[in-house]
């Protein structure tokens, strides 16, 4: 029935009430180049009445100046809309349709072919739930039919449609359809999906796609339509971990403040408790707001506005998760990778990852090896090439709230983004959260040992009692900046002027943590995050004590110094930000460390080959090239007097 029928018949607000009650398939068409992807899916739309007059016109004169079928309308230019296509009668771009049958809504996308657009179809298949994968049958089984179908696998599409086509070319024959289904089903064997349906068919003639043909009386299934109609896909969401990734803070007013974004797994209810990581503060639903109003609950795949019914922060790139069901957070991930740039990933070299709604710095520190298609065998490789598959080890310099992709599509799937160019090389499935040493898992380990671990109430010495013994206010000034900008310099005066003062402080800087309490840490993400975390805490332990602390740290990570601030405590930290450029900190260098990072000797150096982010509101910046040490320490004692810090 076509869509005026179904209006004049329901009229409009029924038709839509209807349609909005459907269930959503979301699906692919791929395989090797001319198995007849974009004839399939013309054919659908034309033979279920779902073109509209004037577009099978423009394809009846489209098909007249590039048609490939002579007389008979050619179904693949209804999809085929480029230029480029038309006139090379090959799939470049991913082009969808969206139609709607009596039992659901359906959206296609149809992927292109050619090994060069191999990064095209993986984005394609990104979000679909399921795959139909078309084989010529003259030539079988090809390697880009094992390519996309390894593929399709690894971004987690359960649900495989063997469409094997073209049978009108030889002569409806039984004995090639068993042959081409046993051959697929030999490579299918290894892959990870649990349902594969065999359909033979020809889409030119139209047999077995909407309805059944007369021509291949062997087969007793149902056509391709019949089969996306009832195929169930609901079982596959993931509606047991609440993750909301939040995309934007919604503040249109002062008495309205809401998180929006996608649920990307879970069930979320007005008045469940919530927390919100990396902080981990946590509050009760008091509203969930959708497009159509508000509701008393939402579930995966909606898009949502949640208000909390207490004020706590939570910006862009944090989730909002179940307190007794929250994903670990981790520096170190492993990863599934389908590259997709002409340059070959590189080992050491610094990207972007892109993570829901959060984007970091990271490192590629190994390549455990490369996917061959053609057989699914592991094979040692130090790179990849455009369109390799291969598992990758990525260090971020913030951590992630990441699950395993087989878990949750959403949480557990990245992108790496060329920091020069910012084009998407690579797309990423997490198959493991795998810390990298037994350093790490030894820390990791006796941070889950610490849940066990209760505060006692016993001290019979108070913090105020040993501000008033020492007769001072203590503080923390956490120092940052680009190497080289005067952080450790204008620390060791200030500590120097602080100390003739009669005051108690104490200097942390790199050398001292590195040489001491940090020696067992090294320069990736995961350690400079730790060691970071511990100078923070050995800061709060000295506040506690009555004693001031300066830190001295590159620190480049906002997200970090924003972490050090919640340890410490927002009422006695203050960040202080060293300004000064590249260029200036460059040329103080007497070490060589920034010659080396640009000689490729060493990575992961701020200013080079990793960026610095900087504060929106430091309480204190320094100009260190316009001003003399002396004088930038002059101007944190006026700050710290000011503050009434200094007991003057």
């Amino acid at each position: 029935m076509t869509y005026a029928r179904q209006i004049d018949e329901q009229g409009i607000e029924g038709y839509l009430e209807r349609y909005g009650g459907r269930e959503m398939l979301r699906l692919l068409t791929c395989g090797s180049v001319d198995d007849g992807k974009s004839t399939l899916i013309g054919r659908l739309l034309y033979d279920s009445q779902l073109v509209f007059d004037d577009v099978l016109a423009q394809t009846k004169k489209a098909t007249e100046k590039f048609g490939t079928t002579g007389e008979a309308v050619d179904f693949a230019l209804l999809v085929d809309g480029l230029q480029a296509e038309r006139e090379q009668g090959i799939t470049i771009d991913v082009a969808y349709r969206y139609f709607a049958t009596d039992a659901r809504k359906l959206i296609i996308a149809d992927t292109p072919g050619h090994v060069q657009y191999t990064r095209n179809m993986a984005t394609g298949a990104s979000n679909c739930d399921l795959a139909v994968i078309l084989v010529d049958a003259r030539h079988g089984v090809l390697e880009q039919t094992r390519r996309h179908s390894f593929i399709c696998s690894l971004l987690g599409i359960q649900h495989f449609v063997v469409a094997i086509n073209k049978m009108d070319l030889v002569d409806w024959s039984e004995d090639r359809f068993h042959e081409i289904r046993d051959a697929y089903s030999e490579f299918a064997a290894r892959l990870q999906v649990r349902d594969i349906h065999f359909i033979p068919m020809s889409a030119l003639k139209g047999e077995n796609v909407v309805e059944r043909g007369a021509s291949m009386p062997w087969f007793q299934g149902s056509p391709l339509l019949d089969h996306l109609e009832t195929v169930h896909v609901a079982s596959d969401r993931n509606l047991v971990d609440l993750r909301l990734p939040v995309q934007r803070v919604v503040r249109p007013n002062l008495d309205f403040r809401g998180f929006a974004g996608t649920l990307a797994s879970g069930v979320l209810r007005v008045g469940d408790p919530i927390a919100v990581v990396p902080s981990g503060k946590q509050s009760r639903v008091k509203s969930i707001l959708t497009g159509d109003g508000e509701v008393d609950e939402a579930f995966a795949s909606m898009a949502i506005t949640v208000t909390l019914q207490d004020e706590i922060d939570a910006s862009r790139g944090d989730v909002i998760v179940s307190p007794q069901n929250a994903p670990s957070l981790t520096n170190a991930v492993e990863a599934m990778v389908v590259w997709f740039a002409e340059e070959p990933l590189q080992v050491g070299k610094q990207y972007l990852v892109k993570h829901t709604s959060a984007q970091t710095p990271a490192v590629v520190t190994d390549v455990r090896y490369r996917i061959n298609v053609g057989d699914l065998r592991r094979e040692e490789a130090g790179k990849l090439e455009m369109n390799e598959v291969g598992r990758i080890r990525v260090e971020c310099s913030r951590p992630l709230a990441a699950d395993a992709y087989a878990k949750n599509r959403s949480m557990g799937s990245f992108i790496l983004i060329d920091r020069l160019s910012n084009a998407t090389v690579g797309a990423a499935m997490i198959v493991e959260r795998k810390i990298a040493d037994e350093a790490m898992q030894r820390r990791q380990s006796s941070a889950d040992a610490g849940s066990n671990v209760r505060l006692q109430k016993r001290r019979l010495v108070s913090p105020e009692d040993r501000r008033q013994r020492l007769g001072q206010e203590p503080f923390v000034l956490w120092i940052t900046g680009l190497p080289r900008s005067g952080k450790s310099s204008i620390a060791y005066a200030l500590e120097k002027r602080l100390f003739e003062r009669q005051k108690f402080v104490q200097v942390l800087d790199g050398e001292i943590l590195r040489l001491g309490i940090n020696r067992d840490l090294g320069f990736s993400g995961a350690d400079r995050w730790e060691n970071q975390r511990r100078a923070a805490e050995i800061a709060r332990l000295n506040l506690g004590f009555g004693i001031s602390t300066i830190v001295a740290l590159v620190s480049p990570i906002e997200f970090e110094r924003r972490q050090a601030r919640e340890i410490v405590g927002d009422a006695g930290f203050f960040e202080v930000f060293c300004d000064a450029p590249v260029e200036a900190c460059e040329a103080r260098d007497e070490d060589g460390l920034y010659a080396r990072a640009r000689a490729g000797e060493i990575a992961n150096v701020t200013g080079v080959d990793a960026p610095y982010e900087r504060s929106a509101a430091p309480e204190i910046v320094l100009d260190t090239v316009a001003s003399t040490i002396d004088q930038n320490v002059e101007k944190v004692i006026a700050f710290l007097r000011e503050r009434k810090l200094l007991g003057e």
